[in-house]
Order: structure tokens, then C-alpha cells, then sequence
């Protein structure tokens, strides 16, 4: 964002440049970026205690193996944000009874309920952040970054 709150394009931008998808989509995921930031720390969260928890909720108590596949989290920035989620009591962490050199984590009735406000922050986050599309154009958005990641998830 520049000085005056727009996201950096302004009419001395040369077109070439306010049309590259590219750097637009850039554009947007800084924004986007900066936004969720601001709210989940607002809310004492990190956008990765979001993920854990929302893992957790999803599919139940996992390893830490589990979590960081399921999240996308380095297993060794993992430790960390579990860590700090235990201190809230968001999860609890516990040897695996079936195999006791790992540890299995679980979401606690305390997460869960901290999960149902970050839900609802983040809807609201999501309304500020695509605020000018209309309901379908958000849904088309949505439908065609999905393919993008998609496909280059594949090739990654």
C-alpha cells in the first residue's frame, strides 16, 4: 500500500503494468496478507494457529506428522505453533498410545470455542478484503484461484 492507502497503482502506472495478472494477483495477496495478519492478531492468533486448528476440527486428534501435512507447516515450525497453542490451552498434546515416541494433538473444548471466533473474524476479514465483488464474482474468484493452485501444485 502507498502513502495514500491505495495498493500501488495509481494513473501514472503505466497500463502494461495495471494488467499484468501477475503483479495484480500479488497486489492482492499482500493485501490480503496484511488484513488477515492484523485481525487474527487482534484475536492473540497467527494465521498457522488458525490452520492447526482448524485441521483438528476438521479431522480429529493427529500427529504432529499429520499436522504439518494436513497444514502445510514445517514440521519444525509445527513444534512451535503447538507450543503456543498449548500454553492457551487451545490443545492439549499427549504421548500416542500406540506408539509412545510420538505425540498426538488434540483441540480442546477451549480451541474449539477460540476457533468458532476466528471463524467469524476471518468471514468478516474475507467481506473486507473482496468487499467490491459481488456474491457470485466472489465465488468465481474463489473457482478460478482454486485451479490456478491447482494446477501448479502439481507441477511444484
Amino acid at each position: 500500500m502507498d502513502e495514500s492507502g491505495h495498493l500501488g497503482d495509481t494513473t501514472e502506472t503505466p497500463a502494461r503494468l495495471r494488467g499484468l495478472p501477475s503483479r495484480l494477483l500479488s497486489m492482492a495477496a499482500a493485501h490480503a496478507d496484511r488484513l488477515i495478519t492484523a485481525g487474527l492478531a487482534a484475536q492473540d492468533a497467527r494465521k498457522w494457529h488458525y490452520a492447526v486448528l482448524v485441521a483438528l476440527d476438521d479431522s480429529g486428534p493427529a500427529s504432529q506428522a499429520t499436522l504439518s501435512r494436513r497444514t502445510g507447516i514445517y514440521r519444525s515450525d509445527l513444534v512451535a505453533v503447538i507450543n503456543e497453542l498449548a500454553e492457551h490451552d487451545l490443545v492439549e498434546r499427549a504421548p500416542d498410545p500406540d506408539d509412545r515416541r510420538r505425540n498426538v494433538i488434540t483441540l480442546t473444548d477451549r480451541g474449539r470455542a477460540h476457533l468458532e471466533r476466528l471463524d467469524e473474524v476471518l468471514e468478516t476479514l474475507q467481506d473486507d478484503l473482496l468487499a467490491p465483488l459481488a456474491p457470485q464474482e466472489r465465488a468465481t474468484l474463489a473457482a478460478l484461484l482454486t485451479r490456478l493452485v491447482d494446477h501448479h501444485g502439481r507441477r511444484s
